[in-house]
């Protein structure tokens, strides 16, 4: 099986795992998933969630944010951490989104990747989530851990591992690809102890033989559809 065959067999047994595959960032607007996105680096989405929920209130535009006051900004995103450079971010993205984009977010890689507190994975979740647009593959610390176990790729940087990902999988499938693999890194395939014995991945997966423990069965047809988790 080459790669781009053991893409559509993960796409394939994962899609009939979990349903509805998007962002778990609550956002009604592109801007309001800018902001939760870039403070989830390094933080839940439920944290990020529960932040935004008082936060999206409070500003509303992004020229509330441009004008606020950064030590307040601090205090009302504390939880998420990194609170400092996610508020300065936060402040200068909105200021540039106010002057030069009138306020609306821009649709372009090469536009959001301008802005500060912006990079790819960032960039690559709002055109995708907010506008449909698959520019590229969202790699997060899910995607590039299961990417590498799944042997679809053996780097280690963002940036290739995306590289590697876009060549064996279908454009269409690029947004899709990287909810899918969140998904499945925070319910079954942990960091330190994958729940291989309930993956249904076990059989294609050439590391499974690495955790015996929990493998000692496999999931095969009949899988029980699971809703989209919203923990990191």
């Amino acid at each position: 099986m080459n790669k781009k065959q053991h893409i559509t067999q993960i796409l394939k047994k994962l899609t009939l795992l979990y349903e509805d595959p998007k962002t778990a960032l609550t956002h009604k607007t592109p801007f309001q998933l800018l902001v939760a996105t870039i403070l989830s680096a390094q933080c839940t989405d439920t944290r990020v969630n529960i932040v935004t929920k008082t936060l999206f209130k409070k500003y509303i535009t992004p020229r509330d944010y441009a004008d606020a006051d950064q030590k307040q900004l601090e205090h009302d995103i504390h939880s998420t951490g990194f609170y400092r450079n996610k508020s300065k971010h936060i402040i200068a993205t909105s200021k540039i989104i106010t002057e030069k984009y009138q306020s609306e977010v821009p649709n372009t890689m090469k536009d959001l990747i301008t802005l500060p507190g912006v990079a790819r994975k960032t960039a690559n979740v709002v055109l995708s989530e907010a506008y449909n647009i698959n520019e590229g593959i969202a790699v997060d610390t899910h995607v590039a851990r299961l990417s590498r176990r799944l042997g679809l790729t053996d780097q280690k940087d963002p940036k290739n591992i995306e590289k590697d990902l876009m060549k064996i999988t279908p454009k269409n499938k690029w947004r899709t690809l990287s909810n899918l693999l969140i998904f499945h890194g925070r319910r079954t395939c942990h960091a330190r102890k994958p729940a291989c014995a309930r993956c249904p991945l076990n059989n294609i997966c050439p590391d499974t033989k690495k955790y015996p423990p929990k493998c000692e069965s496999k999931i095969t047809s009949g899988q029980i559809k699971i809703k989209s988790p919203n923990q990191s």
